[in-house]
């Protein structure tokens, strides 16, 4: 049975992040990016947890199925990073990606930030739908702040902010 369980990670998990999140980006989605592209992903607490953001996982029993995590950037605002579940977990069916989002928000709102940004890339449709049916408005490249930290890659862009939902 389906029993999805969202808890912050941390670098004790870092062999299982990568199983889940190199694969997806390198054989799933074709993304030229490596873990040497990726220093965050060597430590989860440095990055994410001791500079105000945060890092969690969604896990079927033991497994991890999906993380999402972010970035605060200051100016009440954060960058959501690492957003990825496993195939087999997307979609309404599990809810897996929503309880992630869902969890980030909350977190958001228990800090007092109030704009939520990131960046994809074109041809993740189904997280652009995803993304917009949780109210996040598409920005062009332009209209995103000067404090949000760019990735390789990215060439769409959303933001929320959280007193309009």
């Amino acid at each position: 049975m389906l029993e999805i369980k969202i808890t912050p990670i941390f670098n004790n998990t870092q062999k299982q992040i990568l199983d889940l999140i190199l694969p997806i980006q390198q054989i799933e989605f074709n993304v030229p990016v490596t873990l040497e592209g990726q220093p965050d992903l060597l430590d989860i607490e440095t990055h994410y947890h001791q500079a105000g953001g945060g890092f969690w996982g969604a896990w079927n029993n033991e497994e991890l199925i999906g993380t999402i995590a972010m970035i605060y950037t200051g100016h009440h605002a954060c960058a959501v990073r690492k957003m990825f579940v496993k195939k087999e977990y997307r979609g309404k069916e599990t809810g897996a990606a929503q309880l992630l989002l869902d969890t980030l928000m909350n977190h958001c709102i228990l800090k007092g930030i109030t704009d939520i940004y990131l960046g994809t890339v074109d041809m993740l449709k189904a997280a652009h739908r995803f993304y917009e049916k949780n109210g996040f408005e598409r920005l062009d490249s332009e209209q995103m702040p000067e404090y949000f930290p760019r990735m390789m890659g990215e060439n769409v862009y959303y933001h929320l902010h959280l007193g309009s939902r």
